[in-house]
């Protein structure tokens, strides 16, 4: 077996069956790796200098194709009711059927490390049989320097092999994709989906296994620092503005998705970014577009026209376009990955039900409540079917990578927010005077002025009013911030058709709560929302 560019001779790939590979390219460079992927067909190079790749059918994850590995020790620690199970009989199979699959192909390692924190950290080793996965990866997670590579050891594996069809019935999976993950042995098996974000979600619902049992509270977050090192975590599903409110010139970007927050404080699972691009201007979020116009970008499903420039507004392929590049790429972001604990905890959402006010103040039952349930909102358009504004509660605002009970990482963020007196807000950057289609998109601006205002201190200072229909504490008046948007009812013209909408929401939240009732105290449970018909 031909072994090139920089590896670790004393732990090869015989050790997980791929032996029989033709050649195994070790930790190449992203020049490399460009010209590996271009000679493959694999990519082409945009007209600034990023790799542009299509994933084909797959554009986003494929949840119902994940499974975990039921054994003797995961058994009692996962929560099945939103983890598929396989059999440790059928994973032996189809670790053994990728394994002959892959042997006789040229195959690209990296060996990296998810957690920027020593002593928490998940030494990952990512085999692929794309050259632009392997870029991917290599921009995503963090890559040790030349000493460590040289004594590296895996504790976790990812064998990603897009062009292997499971087969459901000697697999035991669901179609001819699969994500397959055994975490008592550390290795993830991926076959049948182009789509790199299987990778890098794949060592997030790993680490989120690992950390809860050291105390360690695995985060779906976005975070960033102050100057004076006061710290803030921005939970929040796809489309609330994750990426861009924590993307602050005046503080230190940490990181834009997963974090960890031990005995020690924050710190950055990943060493990249994983923008969405989709409509992405330099006007609105340059740093972000800076990085898609320079050489060891990748961008995924990006459309290019005919001079090889990208086109952000096109969504023919899909409206989940992405680039991935390191957190170098950002210009104010953290060279350590690593802060203090949190003084603040932002939870986001995108109300399209026009009901929420855009900030509120949450005590730490009402961070657990919401956590746990973890609201957003479609809009009509955005999906096949979905006509109307939609509901959705991904609890720990990421229920797909968590494969323990939510109510392990609700009761570890509760108490570490107590233990630390983090002051934790919850913001709406969804619809205001009226629902989607009738009300206006929440002006960023105010967001921007009112989030400001949260991380400085000064918000606290202000008159707060209890919130009619969810009991948490809504400013009165801020300064630089329209005082109508604060009192979402207001903002309606007719109040009865707000009132309607909000017992609606709130009986969408009682309901999709009603799994967690039994997993939490007598305080969060009391944290529930409640109509209570306001005044003319």
């Amino acid at each position: 077996m031909e072994m090139f560019g920089v590896h670790n001779p004393a732990i090869g790939l015989a050790t997980v069956g791929l032996g029989g590979a033709a050649s195994v390219r070790y930790n190449f460079s992203a020049a490399t790796l460009y010209e590996e992927a271009i000679r493959r067909g694999e990519a082409e190079l945009t007209a600034q200098g990023a790799l542009r790749a299509i994933t084909g059918q797959h554009t986003g994850r494929s949840p119902r194709d994940k499974f975990v590995v039921r054994d003797i020790n995961t058994d009692g620690e996962i929560w099945w009711d939103n983890n598929k199970p396989i059999s440790p009989e059928h994973f032996a199979v189809l670790r053994d059927d990728m394994l002959a699959h892959a042997a006789g192909k040229e195959l690209f390692v990296q060996d990296l490390v998810g957690g920027a924190e020593e002593g928490h950290a998940l030494p990952t080793r990512v085999v692929t049989e794309f050259a632009w996965h392997s870029l991917f990866i290599r921009n995503l997670l963090i890559r040790p320097d030349t000493a460590a590579l040289s004594s590296f050891l895996p504790k976790l594996t990812i064998i990603d092999l897009p062009s292997f069809k499971a087969d459901p019935a000697r697999h035991g999976c669901r179609s001819e994709t699969v994500i397959a993950c055994d975490l008592t042995n550390g290795l993830v098996l991926i076959g049948g989906t182009s789509y790199a974000g299987e990778m890098k979600k794949s060592v997030f619902t790993v680490l989120n296994y690992l950390l809860p049992v050291k105390g360690v509270m695995p985060m779906h977050c976005s975070a960033n620092v102050g100057p004076d090192g006061d710290a803030a975590v921005f939970f929040g599903l796809s489309g609330t503005g994750k990426t861009t409110l924590s993307a602050d010139p005046a503080r230190t970007l940490i990181g834009d998705d997963e974090h960890g927050w031990s005995e020690n404080g924050i710190f950055n699972f990943e060493g990249g970014c994983y923008a969405k691009t989709i409509r992405l201007s330099a006007e609105a979020e340059p740093e972000i577009y800076a990085t898609t116009q320079r050489f060891g970008t990748v961008l995924e499903n990006v459309v290019l026209n005919e001079s090889r420039e990208p086109d952000f507004d096109d969504g023919s392929l899909t409206e989940n376009t992405r680039c991935a590049y390191p957190m170098y790429f950002i210009p104010n972001a953290s060279e350590t990955g690593r802060a203090g604990h949190p003084k603040t905890i932002i939870m986001l959402t995108a109300d399209a039900f026009g009901v929420m006010p855009p900030i509120a103040r949450l005590t730490p039952d009402q961070a657990m409540y919401h956590f746990l349930s973890g609201y957003t909102a479609k809009v009509a358009g955005t999906e096949k079917g979905v006509v109307e504004p939609e509901a959705t509660f991904s609890t720990c605002f990421g229920a797909p990578f968590m494969p323990r009970h939510p109510a392990e990482y609700g009761n570890l963020l509760k108490e570490l927010i107590g233990r630390h007196g983090v002051q934790c807000w919850l913001v709406n950057t969804g619809w205001t005077g009226g629902a989607y289609g009738t009300g206006k998109r929440m002006p960023i601006k105010a967001t921007r002025a009112l989030l400001a205002a949260a991380l400085s201190g000064e918000l606290g200072q202000v008159e707060f009013r209890a919130d009619t229909n969810f009991g948490f504490a809504v400013p009165v008046s801020v300064d630089g911030v329209d005082g109508s948007i604060l009192d979402p009812r207001s903002t309606w013209t007719d109040k009865a058709a707000y009132d309607a909408q909000a017992e609606k929401l709130v009986s969408m939240f009682i309901a999709n709560f009603a799994k967690f009732e039994n997993h939490v105290d007598g305080g969060v449970r009391d944290a529930a929302p409640g109509v209570k018909v306001a005044a003319e």
